[in-house]
């Protein structure tokens, strides 16, 4: 491996921990030549999975994407990096149980709708106001009442 600091690819590897459910591995490195750190990340090279969107246009799954929405969602919440990683990793793993090529945008959706209603309220209804496209206050409000009338009570 190339050390990203001085070029050099005399390195080994100081740690290595399995992540993504086992569907990757981080390695930590030292050069030898700077002595430096660095990290890479090992994955397996999966088929490509589709979206298929609500247009029917059909581009590759991107991992980013999905983090980066539930980020927005997340933003200004007691909810930390780690646990958006275990949410898309969770949801991978979801889709990638059913051994499909394709899969659609709602699907994908609705999924993330569900991990976040039992995550963050907060979170869950910011996302499903851009998922699901609320046209004015009456529906967000609706959306509002079903959720606390879905709220389980406290024991």
């Amino acid at each position: 491996m190339r050390c990203p600091y001085c070029g050099k690819d005399e390195d080994k590897v100081v740690d290595t921990r399995s992540m993504e459910d086992g569907r990757a591995i981080r390695r930590r490195r030292l050069c030898l030549h700077c002595s430096r750190r660095f990290i890479t990340l090992e994955e397996i090279e999966d088929k490509t999975l589709y979206v298929v969107k609500s247009d029917s246009r059909r581009e590759p799954y991107d991992r980013k994407k999905l983090t980066h929405s539930l980020q927005l969602a997340c933003t200004k919440r007691p909810i930390s990096v780690e646990q958006i990683e275990h949410l898309v990793d969770q949801i991978e793993t979801d889709i990638r149980s059913l051994f499909v090529k394709e899969i659609s945008s709602r699907d994908i959706g609705e999924r993330v709708i569900a991990s976040l209603r039992r995550l963050d309220e907060v979170a869950y209804v910011r996302f499903a106001s851009v998922y699901r496209n609320f046209r004015d206050k009456e529906e967000f409000l609706k959306e509002l009442n079903q959720l606390g009338q879905n709220k389980q009570p406290e024991s």
